[in-house]
Order: C-alpha cells, then structure tokens, then sequence
C-alpha cells in the first residue's frame, strides 16, 4: 500500500457530499493521479518504467489516461499523432470526409502541405439530430469551395437510399462526391499514414482523440462500430479525398463568401 500525494488542486475537501441516498458521509471517491504525484518513483524509474510499456500504453499507465490496450485499432501513442494548432496557409489545399447519420453527423477538415507531403486533421463539426439542410449550412461555413467525399450506404442504408441522400446534400450546395467504403482497407490506409506521421491532428479537435483512444476490435477480431464517427471521416477521406482537395484560390468568388451561426450542441473548431 502507497500513500500518494495529491496536488492541492486534486484534492477533494470536506467529507461529505452526495450519496446514493443522498446527501451523506463519502467513503469513496476516484482520484486520476499520475506517476508525478508518487514521490517514491524518481525521473529515473519512471523513464524505465515507461520503456517497458508499448508507446500506445503509456499514457494510459504514466498519466491514468483511459485507454484500450492489445485491442486497440490504432496502437499509437497519443502524443505522436498531435501536433500543437497554427495558423494554415490560404493556399494549402483542403477537403473533408463525411460521416452521415441522424445521431451523429460529423464532417472531419483535413489540410495538405504540399511542400512536406504532411496531412493535418484541422478540424471537425460534429452535431446530432438535425435536419439535412442545417448540417450542409455548417459544413459550408468552414468554406464553401471544399470539396467532400460522403459514404452513402453509411450506417445501414442501401445504395438506393444512400444515394438519394448524396443528391440531397448536393442540392443543399456541398460539393460532395462518393467515397469507396472499404472498412479494413481504409483502417490499413489511416495507421500507415499515422505510423509514418504523414497524417497529424491539430490537438484542438478533442471528438478525434477521444474516438481514437477507444476504437478497439472485439474477441472475434471484428471492428467495434461504437464511437467512430469521425474516424469514419478519416477513413473516408484517407481513401477517396486526397485527390480531391482544392486551394481557396481556385475558388470562385461566390464559393468564397459564408454567413453562418453554428446549431446549439454542435461541435466546430
């Protein structure tokens, strides 16, 4: 048994609070403390410690940080996906994958520095529970000129109705194409352009981290479709949107003009 450290600003005061009966005694709580808090482990232990652990592990064991383990899809560390925001260039091309659905509607932005060859993940808009035509104003507010690519058979629909709904959006003004939807070859496409850090995330969109740390396989070895909205984005765009992507100068002025105020609950960034 150790006894830990907490930082003042962890710390719970007072001994009392709500219970399953109410207001009452606490006699338990959870505390998220980190390999820092435990005096006895020096700098040293802790970097041996850490070794010892796969890189897609460790910020699950150094930080507490949920996350799966020999399940997980994407065994990468968090922290060799993320880079800090900045500022993109006007003229770096762009377009965005599109994952449809009346629980969740996401659209995931993605930029190219064609001078790197590098992809950043720059921004996601992820919103439930509307209509067709309030989701295609938000997606046109990151930039009408941008090009999309859509799975129109998404979430359990037949072709014939998938593509009834790429119409819709269409004539709702989003330049959207169809994406191929190869579930395991996209996965295959996405870790290889992870692994090698073709492809970073901007560290603001929040919605990519947190699917990313929980899309696993089953015991059967099957994707566990949970939770996987906006890499289903990603998977779209890894395939079908990279030949896509356009630069805001190649837009024509009408394309360039939007007027938009996001919906209650949306997520745009």
């Amino acid at each position: 048994r150790y006894r830990v450290a907490i930082p003042p600003e962890r710390r719970i005061s007072g001994n009392r609070g709500i219970t399953p009966r109410g207001v009452g005694l606490v006699t338990k709580f959870v505390v998220q403390s980190e390999w820092a808090d435990a005096p006895h482990l020096s700098p040293e232990a802790q970097a041996q410690l850490a070794n010892s652990y796969p890189p897609h592990e460790r910020d699950a064991r150094i930080r507490g940080v949920p996350q799966l383990g020999s399940g997980a899809i994407y065994p990468l560390a968090e922290d060799s996906v993320k880079v800090q925001d900045f500022p993109l260039p006007a003229e770096w091309p762009r377009a965005y994958g599109m994952d449809v659905g009346w629980d969740w509607t996401v659209a995931a932005f993605f930029a190219h520095d064609p001078a790197a060859n590098l992809y950043y993940l720059y921004a996601a808009y992820v919103q439930g529970k509307q209509e067709p035509s309030s989701h295609a104003a938000a997606i046109r507010a990151f930039g009408p000129w941008i090009p999309g690519v859509i799975d129109p058979a998404a979430n359990g629909r037949s072709q014939k109705d998938g593509m009834q709904l790429l119409r819709v959006y269409r004539d709702l003004g989003l330049n959207v194409t169809m994406a191929r939807n190869s579930v395991e070859g996209g996965i295959l496409k996405v870790y290889q352009m992870l692994h090698s850090r073709a492809l970073k995330v901007f560290a603001s969109v929040k919605p990519f981290f947190e699917e990313f740390r929980q899309y696993r396989r089953d015991m059967n070895g099957n994707v566990v479709k949970k939770h996987d909205h906006v890499l289903d984005g990603v998977r779209y765009f890894c395939l079908s949107g990279m030949d896509l992507m356009k630069s805001r100068h190649l837009a024509t002025p009408a394309d360039r003009k939007s007027n938009y105020e996001l919906p209650p609950g949306a997520w745009m960034i």
